[in-house]
């Protein structure tokens, strides 16, 4: 036959859309023409494919070739698809002819890229693509270095490949191609830290356990080197595992983003620590074509922001949009892709320039002008949109002793987080920093006493409405840690305690 079609996939942003490679063989100067919005790395493949062709044993057609890559309004990056346009020409030429060939084809998706002696290299974006071929029932070849990685998406029919040969050898009906396997996930995270090697800071430690367990977001103040960026380092040491739902959807962010993915621990939580000197870009994505940036690597993790007030503004701002809605949506050049968010972002950052307003040292000279300054880096709509503010103090000496005791492992922190996810998810399905605002009028009111408490808060410190829902969805996790089925008194004023920044700035640091 002249003209051959081989089924592959594009990518934008989370999702894999198909694309047809038509390749036609016709009259006319030997050349190789490649339309259908293709990238330069695209447009470059006729030389990666000329060349494994050549070294694979193949004749290269006399003639002019067509190359279509279809729709037509779809860019095309990367060098995804060169395997599927070194076999649409094999097709096309009659050197893979076997009587079954038209119905494999036809049920079997290629992506990958060629090197110049015909082996296969890894792509970005196997796992979406994997996710898409799966949901069209059909199967998938993708190189070797990609096959653990795509096997999570598709199990059952994704094939890996080392070479061309080896794939053009299937399809003439010759040995099948391997299975791919994603192998066994590991039971837990690689070296994780131990909140028992947290000393004392027993207020910070019943912030995070509430954070953990309803995924609420939470920013630790106090003086250098109290604990803070220890304290939340071990978060993920007491959060679950994440389902597979969330896990395949943190899992195909990574996929895209091409910094290396680790199948046997896709069911581990994220978590991101960009540094303060990170850009806008680097925190909510971009380039060219649009890619995921840390608040997406986080998604379903943690996203841990030290040193917040030495962030630019500018840049903590763009994270107001993505906070509030669980996604981001990325417009550069022209093109625009949507990634997932949805993050349990801690932060920690000093009182004050020098770190020591509040302490007991009372060795900050400061100016109030110039703390005023230091913490209007941080906006008020950020700060509304943290669910829990949390003073961390400097430890006594004797909790610094080598034989001082050990806190609590996270072993037995993380079971009660587990009991209280457990009856979120009976509930509602969701965690509590989730709740809509319907949920929270049916499962996060008070009593009456509550509601008076909570009416003076507000009334005192001015909370806004934003935060009257924070608030109690924070009271609605510590009633669960505490496995009341009512909000009590005692919860709400909990949560009232973990919202007022102010005061835990302001006021002398309590030691814990």
């Amino acid at each position: 036959m002249s003209i051959a079609t081989i089924l592959s996939r594009a990518q934008r942003g989370i999702d894999a859309p198909s694309v047809r490679v038509e390749v036609h063989l016709g009259p006319g100067l030997p050349m190789l023409g490649i339309v259908g919005l293709p990238s330069t790395c695209v447009r470059e493949s006729k030389d990666r494919v000329r060349a494994a062709l050549n070294d694979a044993g193949f004749d290269w057609p006399a003639g002019r070739i067509t190359v279509n890559l279809a729709p037509a309004d779809l860019p095309k990056e990367g060098g995804r698809f060169d395997l599927p346009i070194a076999l649409g020409i094999l097709a096309a030429s009659g050197q893979l002819a076997h009587r079954a060939l038209e119905l494999t084809l036809s049920r079997t998706e290629f992506v990958g890229e060629l090197a110049l002696h015909g082996a296969l290299r890894p792509v970005r974006g196997a796992l979406p693509a994997a996710l898409a071929a799966r949901r069209e029932q059909r199967a998938l070849v993708v190189p070797a270095g990609n096959g653990a990685e795509a096997a999570l998406g598709h199990p059952a029919g994704t094939h890996a490949a080392t070479h061309l040969r080896d794939v053009c050898a299937w399809l003439r009906g010759g040995e099948a191609l391997a299975p791919a396997s994603a192998g066994a996930a590991l039971a837990g995270a690689a070296e994780t830290a131990d909140l028992a090697e947290v000393r004392g800071q027993h207020a910070a430690r019943r912030a995070l356990e509430v954070a953990a367990a309803g995924g609420h977001s939470l920013l630790l103040v106090g003086p250098p080197g109290c604990g803070k960026s220890m304290l939340a380092r071990r978060l993920p040491g007491i959060l679950p595992l994440l389902d597979e739902h969330d896990a395949l959807e943190a899992a195909t962010v990574r996929s895209l983003a091409g910094t290396g993915f680790d199948a046997a621990r896709w069911r581990e939580v994220p978590f991101r620590a960009p540094h303060h000197t990170s850009s806008g870009v680097a925190l909510v994505g971009g380039a060219v074509p649009p890619r995921p940036g840390e608040v997406s690597l986080a998604h379903r993790g943690v996203l841990f922001l030290d040193e917040l007030a030495e962030f630019p503004r500018p840049v903590l701002d763009v994270l107001r949009e993505p906070l509030e809605t669980g996604r981001i949506v990325v417009s550069r050049g022209g093109r625009q892709a949507e990634f997932p968010a949805r993050v349990q972002l801690v932060a920690a950052m000093n009182p004050c320039p020098c770190g020591w307003h509040g302490d007991a040292s009372a060795r900050c000279r400061c100016t109030p002008d110039l703390i005023a300054r230091y913490r209007g880096r941080v906006s008020g709509p950020l700060l509304d949109r943290i669910d829990m503010h949390c003073a961390v103090a400097r430890l006594p000496a004797e909790h610094l002793a080598p034989d001082a005791r050990a806190g609590e492992a996270s072993v037995a922190v993380a079971a009660r987080v587990q009991r209280a996810r457990a009856l979120m998810l009976e509930r509602r399905g969701t965690v509590n920093a989730e709740l809509s605002p319907a949920a929270v009028a049916t499962h996060c009111q008070p009593d009456g006493a509550g509601r008076a408490l909570l009416a003076k808060a507000a009334e005192r410190r001015l909370l806004t409405a934003r935060g009257h829902m924070r608030v109690l969805r924070v009271a609605r996790t510590i009633a669960d840690l505490a496995g009341a089925e009512r909000i009590a008194v005692s919860h709400l004023a909990e949560a009232i305690a973990l919202r007022c920044l102010e005061r835990s700035l302001d006021g002398e640091l309590d030691r814990s």
